[in-house]
């Protein structure tokens, strides 16, 4: 990926990556804490710098309305203010994502990943996005089958998304197409738990093993 908003790199598939603050994220790590919220944004950037190496992306646009995430974006990656979760307004991660797939257009090719797939290789994803590219929508199953990785709509297709418990199974009621992709894949490897990061500790991002590490350590 490379140029700026507004260049030919528009052209590939928009990436869109739904983050909370970092500091209510990954709660199932631990308590809410210094060493949590550095997980979540080691996470986080790891899984953006996949995305970010991906052929065939040309835009990834982080949707948060937490500072610290706008901070820690790095260059080359834009950021649509949405809160992710808001109870006056009764939104959550399908508005922003569909506020924010508005702002992006129904021109672009539009895709919504997790921001915890720190084991992700940017090859896994081009193939699913060059496979996504043959299906108006497409969908993507995390490593347990039920619930969402990859959400995709081609251009012109109009954006719908219904994440949350069982969100697979919903995706495919709404006319996604399931993809195959192999279940040790870091595309559907999302990092809820411990026990998640363990089981792909030697593949995530450096960041995350850098954190990973002394855990690992001291488990042995």
């Amino acid at each position: 990926m490379s140029g700026g908003p507004g260049t030919a790199r528009d052209a590939g598939w928009t990436v869109l990556v739904p983050i909370a603050s970092f500091a209510v994220g990954k709660t199932r790590f631990g308590p809410e804490g210094l060493h949590r919220a550095t997980l979540a944004r080691a996470i986080a950037l790891d899984t953006l710098d996949a995305v970010c190496a991906t052929p065939g992306v040309g835009r990834v646009v982080v949707v948060t309305a937490g500072d610290d995430v706008r901070r820690a974006m790095p260059e080359g990656v834009e950021v649509v203010r949405e809160a992710i979760a808001d109870g006056a307004r009764r939104s959550g991660v399908d508005a922003a994502l569909a506020r924010a797939a508005a702002t992006v257009g129904a021109a672009a090719r539009r895709a919504a990943l997790p921001a915890d797939l720190a084991a992700l290789a940017p090859a896994e994803l081009g193939a699913a996005l060059e496979a996504a590219a043959a299906h108006p929508r497409a969908v993507v199953a995390d490593a347990e089958g039920t619930g969402t990785t990859l959400l995709t709509a081609v251009a012109g297709v109009p954006w719908v998304s219904a994440y949350g418990p069982a969100s697979f199974a919903r995706h495919v009621d709404l006319g996604f197409h399931p993809l195959e992709v192999a279940a040790d894949s870091g595309l559907r490897c999302d990092l809820d738990t411990p026990a998640q990061l363990a089981d792909v500790a030697c593949r995530v991002g450096p960041r995350t093993a850098a954190l990973a590490a002394p855990r690992r350590t001291h488990a042995g």
